[in-house]
């Protein structure tokens, strides 16, 4: 098993983990205009890709 020779000082791992962070999101807006993520259906609309994938409740 390795074992490190040394103690990395809180600088060189910060350093080392400086990519570590987690990305935003991409947002893509729906023919409604509403955001969404890329490859999911559009939460207020449910369409995908041109089709109506979730038939949207009608209003009472």
């Amino acid at each position: 098993m390795a074992v490190q020779q040394n103690k990395k000082s809180r600088s060189r791992k910060g350093m080392r983990r400086s990519h570590h962070h987690v990305d935003t999101p991409p947002v893509i807006y729906c023919s409604c205009g509403e955001p969404r993520l890329p490859h999911s259906v559009c939460p207020a609309c449910g369409m995908y890709k041109g089709r109506r994938i979730v038939a949207k409740p009608e209003a009472e």
